[in-house]
């Protein structure tokens, strides 16, 4: 097989698809091997040179003179772009940047969410018997007054109980009667028993006065009757005492007995009533997620249904929540760089997604001491700091859930020097910039004044700095990929 040159020179082949592949080929092979070896590209320029003399000199006719010319505009085209591409990859190294001066906008731009300010739980009562049954339930985002019933349960068990509290309230109180009917009775026996006791003591007394007149025998019996007499009534009064503590005992207990009936009926009588669970705000009807619907069995991105009306639900289960529409305020999660250009009263322009064309004022309320880290947020590692956003006036039309965007004003830096934040690292704990100085680069502490999503203000470095815009002492360790310009959220391992 002939080679291209061969089929110029005897005129055989089509000229422009010949001129066509060799100059392709040319600038192909020459770009990719040149950045290997300076050699190959001043090689290819001889060949080059080479091809244009024999263009030069070997003209068969006024056609192949034709097709020299434009072979020679070719060659001289692939030379251009060998030398160009050797150029840029000899200029190629470290991207760099100056420090700037000017204005930075410290604004701040984030998500929020709606949410009223004041919530109300609303729990099936804590009481005991196992699980409550729901007999009514309000629709969610049915609008509720105070006092309101929001949720009912079934009170047959309650009123079942109350039943049996009054009955036993109704047999405390008959033990009661009849205790203090004995008491009565047993007193009246011993009174009887004690005058009879202090009758026969009398009798005796007056035996023993008629001794001088009887026998010594006789006398001696008199005496003993009067002592049996006296132990009697004394062994009597002791046995009266006892009666009687014993009697005020058992009134006692009858007495607990129904103080602990009547206890336990309006117990019942309160669970009774609290089976209707009232709202104590003014609001909207937020009904929960049933999560005993599946058994106790939940994963994440697992749909629940809703509570309603027939479900079980545990004593102190929380099943709605009623919402205070009329004072809402945004909750939102600001970056860590933001965090230090933020401060409570700054103004918030608020636009609601539900709402376009709508711009409420609103302002900074709080701003959290602490970041936070989403650990389940889908890989999203970065610090972020709560803090929630009060509107200047209530509007009707927003509701509990609601996106909204927030402009958060904290005004301007004012003729500050800055830089990129790619251009700003971190090394043993500081921020340094690495200055260029020649061929080299060396790290060099900065201050850090402001810092935004994109740019960083500084101070010890002089406007026109030259700084890197990547790690000069990494760039050997990483691989092409790698070593082109950071994101600002990956920046020196600052944020």
């Amino acid at each position: 097989m002939e080679s291209n040159h061969d089929c110029i020179s005897r005129g055989r082949l089509a000229p422009q698809r010949v001129i066509l592949s060799e100059a392709k080929n040319l600038c192909i092979s020459l770009r990719v091997n040149s950045a290997k070896d300076p050699r190959i590209s001043r090689s290819a320029t001889e060949r080059n040179a080479g091809m244009l003399r024999y263009a030069q000199h070997d003209r068969p006719s006024k056609f192949g003179r034709r097709i020299n010319g434009l072979l020679l505009a070719l060659l001289l085209s692939g030379i251009a772009c060998v030398e160009s591409g050797w150029s840029q990859e000899v200029e190629k190294g470290v991207p760099t940047t100056r420090v700037k001066r000017g204005d930075i906008d410290l604004n701040v731009h984030t998500m929020g969410e709606l949410r009223p300010v004041r919530t109300a739980m609303l729990a099936a009562p804590p009481v005991a018997g196992g699980t409550l049954q729901i007999v009514h339930l309000a629709k969610p985002g049915t609008p509720v007054k105070a006092g309101e019933v929001v949720i009912e349960f079934d009170p047959s068990e309650q009123q079942y109980n109350l039943e049996q509290n009054r009955s036993e309230l109704q047999e405390a109180e008959e033990e009661i009667t009849k205790a203090k009917a004995d008491a009565a009775v047993q007193a009246a026996k011993d009174e009887v028993a004690l005058l009879k006791a202090k009758y026969d003591v009398r009798q005796a007394e007056l035996e023993v006065s008629k001794n001088e007149l009887v026998s010594a025998i006789d006398a001696k019996k008199n005496l003993l009757t009067l002592e049996e007499a006296k132990r009697a009534v004394a062994q009597l009064e002791q046995d009266i005492k006892s009666h009687s503590a014993s009697n005020r005992a058992g009134l006692a207990v009858a007495e607990e007995k129904r103080h602990k009936a009547l206890l336990a009926m309006k117990q019942a009588q309160q669970n009774i009533e609290n089976m209707r669970v009232r709202s104590p705000i003014d609001g909207l009807v937020r009904v929960r997620e049933n999560q005993g619907a599946a058994g106790g069995f939940f994963f994440t991105g697992m749909t629940l249904p809703l509570y309603r009306e027939g479900d079980q639900v545990q004593p102190g289960e929380i099943v709605a929540h009623v919402l205070d529409t009329a004072h809402m305020e945004l909750k939102a999660k600001i970056n860590e760089a933001d965090r230090a250009n933020l401060k409570p009263g700054e103004p918030v322009e608020v636009k609601v997604d539900a709402l376009p064309g709508e711009v409420f004022r609103a302002s900074v309320k709080t701003v959290a001491g602490m970041a936070s880290s989403d650990m389940w947020g889908g890989g999203d590692s970065a610090r972020k700091f709560d803090a929630t956003v009060e509107l200047e006036k209530p509007d009707p039309r927003l509701r509990a859930g609601f996106t909204a965007e927030l402009a958060i004003l904290s005004g301007q830096a004012k003729n500050a020097l800055y830089l990129p934040r790619q251009a700003l690292f971190e090394k043993n704990g500081k921020p340094v910039v690495y200055l260029k100085k020649g061929g080299q680069f060396e790290p060099r502490e900065v201050k850090i004044q402001y810092r935004t999503e994109s740019r960083v203000a500084i101070e010890g470095l002089p406007e026109g700095t030259e700084v890197a815009l990547v790690n000069p002492e990494q760039r050997g360790k990483k691989t092409s990929t790698a070593s082109g310009p950071l994101a600002p959220a990956s920046v020196g391992g600052l944020r």
